[in-house]
């Protein structure tokens, strides 16, 4: 599959559905030599799985792969498809070992390294979950100096860049970015500058202005009010602190995603209370301990902004749920 597919598509392959006997025979010849380009030697004498999703869109492919112990050699014979890419391995909480230009490297933890696709390569996939991109050359010598030096240089999951970078590719994934035609290109784009800033070893990024480094603050600055919104202390100052932002910049990321930090908070709240008024449980909770459990240290506060974003009270919702079942506890 070309790295510069013109479409958007999607392969995936598992050997769960195919008997054992022929699992290696057709993860070799189906997926690994036509599909990937390179050969696969499995390396452990339990019996072989291996579930693998890919993703291309033009401009960028990407791989997840989970199963038993193999090995991936990309050999001379294989360069013949004039794949001139570069490689970005995410190792995941798995291990891997990785060989090229005479260099042997393993990962462990969540660090990355950078492979050359127009070069014999040999990655030993240990175990875990193991995530890869690849980026054009033409991409990257666009932002880098010296592309061919990225080849085995590590990647280490502390820098602010990587942490970014990872941050976005999340957020992509999670809201299925790649496959709106309206926000590919951008998408790709952002993705070939924070893998640029990943690689190149730059300084401090700072309150940058650069799109892509404002569009992976932004998603990781979402993703951790996400993550924390039942918080009843949560604040502008408590989320700019986690990213290592100053609160300004934050309130500013905020405006560019269409709302402020307290409207994201709120709404986050809100629709996690009318769940909880309206799921099976329903009934099992008081609405005063509904408002304290996604974060509201008000009540009040809680039921006007409640009545004006779902257009009745709490009790009310979760009357109309229950209809005559019971009234509501308070």
């Amino acid at each position: 599959m070309a790295t510069d597919a013109a479409d958007f598509s999607s392969y995936r392959f598992s050997t769960r559905d195919h008997p054992e006997r022929i699992r290696v025979p057709l993860w070799r010849e189906h997926f690994a030599r036509c599909i990937v380009h390179a050969d696969i030697e499995p390396l452990s004498d339990v019996p072989f799985q291996a579930d693998a999703s890919l993703h291309a869109v033009q401009g960028l492919r990407t791989l997840a792969l989970k199963g038993t112990s193999m090995r991936f050699a990309r050999l001379r014979a294989n360069l013949a498809d004039g794949d001139d890419s570069i490689g970005v391995i995410f190792c995941s909480s798995a291990r891997s070992r990785l060989s090229q230009r005479g260099e042997d490297v393993e990962l462990r933890g969540t660090d990355a390294i950078a492979i050359l696709h127009s070069e014999p390569v040999s990655v030993t996939y240990v175990e875990g979950l193991q995530f890869g991109l690849a980026v054009p050359r033409v991409a990257l010598a666009q932002r880098v100096t010296d592309v061919e030096d990225l080849a085995m240089r590590p990647i280490w999951h502390q820098t602010e860049a990587f942490r970014l970078f990872t941050a976005y590719l999340k957020s992509v994934f999670k809201t299925g970015a790649l496959s709106a035609p309206g926000l590919r290109e951008t998408v790709v784009h952002h993705i070939h500058d924070l893998v640029a800033l990943a690689l190149d070893e730059c300084p401090a990024l700072g309150e940058s202005s650069a799109s892509a480094v404002v569009a992976a603050r932004q998603n990781a600055a979402l993703d951790y009010i996400a993550l924390h919104f039942e918080e009843p202390g949560l604040s502008v100052q408590t989320v700019a602190r986690g990213q290592g932002i100053s609160p300004r910049y934050l309130q500013r990321l905020m405006a560019s995603s269409g709302s402020s930090f307290t409207e994201r908070l709120n709404e986050l709240r809100l629709q996690r209370a009318f769940q909880l008024l309206t799921g099976s449980d329903a009934g099992r909770q008081r609405i005063s301990d509904i408002a304290l459990e996604v974060g509201f240290s008000d009540v009040s506060h809680f039921n006007r902004l409640f009545r004006a974003r779902f257009g009745d009270s709490p009790r009310g919702v979760r009357f109309g749920r229950k209809g005559s079942s019971g009234a509501a506890r308070l």
